[in-house]
């Protein structure tokens, strides 16, 4: 058997078996609902806040809108944002799964099956950007519902959902490490809290200049903020510029640290 025989079937050993754990991660969530529904329900509960509660007055004061701005202007300046808090809530959930994996035993039968042993996390990433694409279609939707309109092209929108699924990558692969290292499953609910509150520190919800300078620096050079400038910029069909690559960037790095972390987890730590 050749070098190149012997790698194509190495691969197609580990697409297989990834598939067959999508498989199961995807039937674990049908069977069990109640995790993806709060997941999915927590972004639309936040667009909801925002709108309605303090829409009002922080449309009113969001620069260089016209007529004084109010909740609809400000719907479409935090769409963007709240559906980057969809991919960190499916995220989340992710770290939550892989620790009940840890706990439960499964994950030491499946170190004694003649699997690919990526195959087990490559699982859940794949399911988690399925998830993922829900949690986010499902938002838009309820945005338009509330008068969300957008001046993007066709182009710009499938722009956003790459961009949006290379942030699901990212922030899972992530998480699935803060699974793996998590002691318990309430740790491992906790410690990726993180990604949900950051978007709030960044442009997400009030422009940086309106922040003291040592808040602004901040948020003006962590990752969400490039990235939620990115989606601004796209789904109002404008150019994103510098942003866009920086978000990419961004994406590349931290998916790349959270997979090697991840294997190297999951290599070496015992089941518990």
């Amino acid at each position: 058997m050749t070098t190149q025989t012997m790698a194509r079937s190495a691969t197609n050993y580990v697409v297989r078996d990834s598939l067959t754990m999508l498989r199961r991660n995807l039937l674990h969530w049908l069977r069990y609902p109640s995790l993806a529904i709060m997941l999915v329900a927590q972004p639309i509960a936040f667009l909801l806040l925002f709108v309605y509660v303090f829409g009002g007055t922080m449309g009113a004061g969001l620069p260089g809108v016209t007529g004084g701005g109010g909740r609809s202007d400000y719907l479409v300046y935090i769409t963007p944002s709240i559906l980057i808090m969809a991919v960190a809530s499916v995220a989340l959930g992710t770290a939550i799964e892989v620790a009940l994996d840890m706990t439960g035993g499964i994950i030491a039968r499946f170190r004694t099956m003649d699997i690919a042993k990526v195959s087990v996390l490559t699982g859940h990433v794949l399911g988690a950007v399925l998830k993922t694409m829900l949690a986010v279609v499902v938002t838009l939707a309820v945005a338009l519902l509330l008068g969300y309109r957008s001046g993007a092209g066709l182009a710009d929108w499938v722009a956003v959902f790459v961009l949006l699924v290379l942030m699901a990558v990212a922030f899972t692969w992530l998480t699935v490490g803060m699974g793996l290292a998590a002691d318990s499953v309430e740790t491992a609910s906790n410690t990726p809290m993180f990604l949900v509150m950051l978007p709030f520190v960044s442009s997400g919800f009030v422009p940086t200049d309106a922040m003291p300078w040592g808040l602004r620096q901040f948020a003006e050079y962590q990752p969400f903020t490039p990235m939620i400038d990115s989606l601004r910029a796209l789904t109002s069909g404008a150019d994103a510029g510098s942003d866009l690559w920086l978000a990419i960037g961004w994406c590349v790095l931290i998916a790349v640290l959270g997979y090697l972390w991840s294997r190297r987890l999951f290599t070496r730590v015992p089941t518990r």
